[in-house]
């Protein structure tokens, strides 16, 4: 890919992705309490919130965020594989699905971890979680924080600038529609492994942290998750 193509297609990376953002700004996708309901019926946790999470054994509260991330990245996969037969035509919507599906990937492992996100302080934690997934470093000036209405753009503006730059070259292969499918598939899955692992970091750290501190009583214990 040429160096003027790549910057062209960065451009359009980096709005997709700025776009895709400043509506899960608006609109927290993933709802807490259904999802307390799904983890309670999926793995039959004895738990009232998602604060008792600090309570559970760092295997369990592990094992959900594996299947959490690998999950979103099968998503990833299949999605890549069907759009990638159109080639360099189909970046843009596809960066469009995959900042969607990370966004909500990483609100599901904020909330296995045990980190809510309904008051603005938490909400910022949450985009500093993202920022984190995608390879960015807020830095000192951003951490103050201020009102939300002006960090959570700031923060968006800095991961759409990252993810526009590296996905731009990496998304090279679709300029070859012939065997862009298969390769497409395979971008797209580590491309959401890597926004995963790097929020799992972020998350099991400040979990980490919570744990210490964290005294509560729970039978979840001696919870076994099935294979």
């Amino acid at each position: 890919m040429s160096r003027t193509n790549s910057s062209w297609l960065a451009r359009r990376i980096e709005n997709a992705v700025k776009t895709t953002l400043s509506g899960a700004y608006k609109t927290i996708k993933v709802d807490p309490g259904k999802y307390l309901q799904h983890l309670r019926g999926a793995y039959g946790l004895p738990i009232e919130s998602f604060r008792e999470m600090h309570a559970l054994p760092m295997p369990i509260v592990e094992q959900m965020a594996d299947r959490t991330i690998a999950a979103s990245t099968k998503v990833a996969l299949a999605e890549g594989v069907g759009l990638g037969v159109g080639g360099i035509l189909t970046v843009v919507p596809d960066v469009g699905f995959l900042t969607t599906l990370s966004v909500r990937m990483i609100q599901k492992l904020s909330l296995i971890y045990g980190f809510e996100y309904s008051t603005e302080d938490e909400i910022a934690e949450l985009w500093i979680a993202a920022a984190s997934a995608a390879g960015v470093d807020i830095g000192k000036e951003l951490l103050e924080r201020e009102v939300i209405e002006r960090f959570v753009p700031r923060v968006i503006e800095r991961i759409a600038v990252r993810a526009g730059a590296e996905v731009a070259e990496k998304w090279a292969a679709r300029l070859v529609p012939l065997v862009s499918s298969a390769a497409c598939g395979a971008l797209n899955y580590y491309f959401i492994r890597g926004w995963g692992r790097r929020a799992q970091r972020h998350f099991r750290e400040r979990h980490l942290l919570v744990r210490e501190h964290f005294h509560l009583d729970s039978p979840a214990t001696d919870i076994q998750l099935s294979s």
